[in-house]
């Protein structure tokens, strides 16, 4: 069921009440019996909490630039037996 934030318009009390979608919005304030209550615009009250939620999860790039990573090591690992081998040679 959703939060919903409501103000009355005549004495400015505030409330968030707890009502099912369904319900009929309240008008009546219950400080002030004023029938001014209206219900708010609120923003979306939703955390995403957790791993996962990155630009890079669902990208399909994430893998790429891993085997670009590889390659720079690869040759570099087999240039320095290389290099080795030769100043052993001479």
């Amino acid at each position: 069921m959703p939060i919903y934030a409501y103000r009355c318009g005549s004495c400015g009390h505030a409330k968030d009440v707890l009502q099912k979608i369904s319900d009929a919005p309240l008008t009546v304030c219950p400080s002030c019996g004023a029938p001014a209550f209206s219900k708010q615009l609120t923003a979306a009250g939703f955390q995403l909490k957790g791993t996962g939620w990155y630009a890079t999860d669902f990208s399909g790039r994430a893998s790429a630039p891993a085997a670009a990573s590889d390659a720079p090591k690869t040759e570099a690992a087999s240039a320095a037996p290389a290099s080795a081998t030769a100043t052993s040679d001479s």
